[in-house]
């Protein structure tokens, strides 16, 4: 497994955002988050590289062990940590430089040492994006499309050479063309990397995914009045989709509920 989570819970100030999470991330693999809003899906992506760290009032408790050791030791350094899981936001978010710069930037402050030009090209054919823009490089990012926008951030993520890449919600701002893009990037990314997508889209995660982990609210909490993320169910994306065990996945999937 790329990523082992036990026991995991976590709160912003008194909320109680995710309850007793077990889960086994597995290598070379996509797995994606699915369940209805607010249930805590980017909370736990967000756990996977400790961007919650980042957050005021947030507390994680548990474990997270990558490689056989706990993310969420307090001798970890976060930072080193980012490196080696990434993360792709929801919307593209491609800095205010060029193409090259853009690819380059995370390598360069990283203190990367080799060929910066191999570098660049290299992760923009791992993106799919080198024959769109290698005439152009020095132009801004900013200038292309909104999927060229997104690939070039997985080219900028993929230039610091991560083991796991984090995805959240990376299509949603994303016309369809430019939705099968990111797809089938992923698809081929796969090879050698993990990667992590929480998306809203049923037909993207049965699409695009290998192991679906369908999150809901805890009920217990939520008679309370609190809103309090748990795993209802989590198996292979094809079992999960057309044989669920949980009837709140079932629920879920079917559009009864979310």
């Amino acid at each position: 497994m790329a990523l082992s989570i036990r026991a995991l819970n976590v709160w912003y100030g008194t909320a109680h955002a995710l309850k007793d999470i077990d889960l086994d991330i597995p290598r070379n693999r996509i797995t994606a988050l699915i369940g209805p809003s607010g249930c805590g899906k980017s909370t736990l992506l967000r756990c996977l590289n400790r961007m919650n760290d980042l957050i005021p009032n947030a507390r994680v408790e548990g474990q997270i062990l990558f490689d056989g050791e706990d993310i969420l030791g307090k001798d970890i350094d976060s930072v080193r940590l980012r490196r080696r899981i990434g993360m792709v936001f929801q919307r593209p978010n491609p800095f205010p430089k060029s193409i090259y710069e853009n690819v380059a930037w995370g390598a360069k402050i990283n203190g990367y040492r080799g060929d910066l030009d191999e570098l660049v090209e290299t992760s923009l054919r791992r993106a799919a994006l080198w024959d769109e823009v290698k005439g152009k490089l020095r132009t801004s990012g900013l200038a292309l499309s909104g999927g060229q926008q997104q690939r070039l951030c997985i080219a900028r993520t993929l230039a610091v050479q991560p083991e796991v890449i984090l995805m959240d919600e990376p299509c949603s701002a994303l016309d369809p063309i430019a939705t099968r893009s990111v797809e089938d990037l992923m698809d081929e990314l796969k090879r050698e990397y993990t990667i992590v997508i929480v998306t809203h889209n049923m037909q993207q995660a049965r699409r695009a995914s290998d192991l679906t982990v369908c999150m809901m609210l805890d009920d217990q909490a939520s008679l309370a009045g609190h809103r309090t993320g748990i795993v209802a169910e989590a198996n292979a994306t094809d079992i999960l989709f057309t044989n669920p065990r949980d009837p709140r996945t079932e629920a879920y999937i079917t559009g009864r509920i979310g």
